[in-house]
């Protein structure tokens, strides 16, 4: 007597078995956006607003250290300009990841610490943290996209001097 075994459980299976196996790599994810991050750090270093926005998407959003939103990356990229070509010229920031957190596969939480140095003066309201260095927290949500990590929000706050 043969029996046969139904194609349809077989079919989910297999489904099944391929998807869990096909997890990203976490540990080369996190080489990627630990890259990302020092990519950046080196464009703000140069001053160059194209190479530190080309990361986002293009319907990113990010919010600024004073609480502007500005949105996609093409006004991100003007923003920026603006700032290195002002307050922010010639400051040097030395960037440190705190923390990355995978909610899921394809969406990545970095949490950075900024400490800027060298600028000629600061927004509104913004003041130094110590002396001739102005510290921000950094927090982007991103996405790979087609192999790419994608940042698609941002937030900078600045840590506020001791009292």
């Amino acid at each position: 007597m043969t029996r046969l075994v139904p194609v349809a459980p077989v079919l989910a299976w297999l489904f099944l078995f391929s998807t869990a196996c096909a997890h990203g790599n976490p540990a080369q994810d996190e080489r990627d956006l630990q890259q990302l991050v020092a990519v950046q750090a080196e464009a703000w270093n140069s001053g160059d607003a194209v190479a530190w926005s080309k990361d986002f998407a293009q319907d990113a959003d990010f919010i600024n250290i004073v609480g502007s939103v500005f949105e996609g990356r093409e006004q991100i990229e003007q923003r920026h300009a603006a700032i290195f070509s002002t307050l922010f010229k010639g400051s040097q920031a030395k960037v440190t990841v705190r923390k990355i957190v995978f909610p899921q596969e394809d969406i990545a939480v970095v949490d950075t610490t900024h400490e800027v140095t060298g600028h000629s003066g600061l927004p509104p309201g913004v003041r130094d943290t110590e002396p001739g260095l102005l510290r921000t927290r950094m927090r982007y949500v991103m996405q790979k996209r087609s192999g790419q990590w994608r940042i698609l929000a941002g937030q900078n706050t600045d840590v506020k001097p001791a009292p």
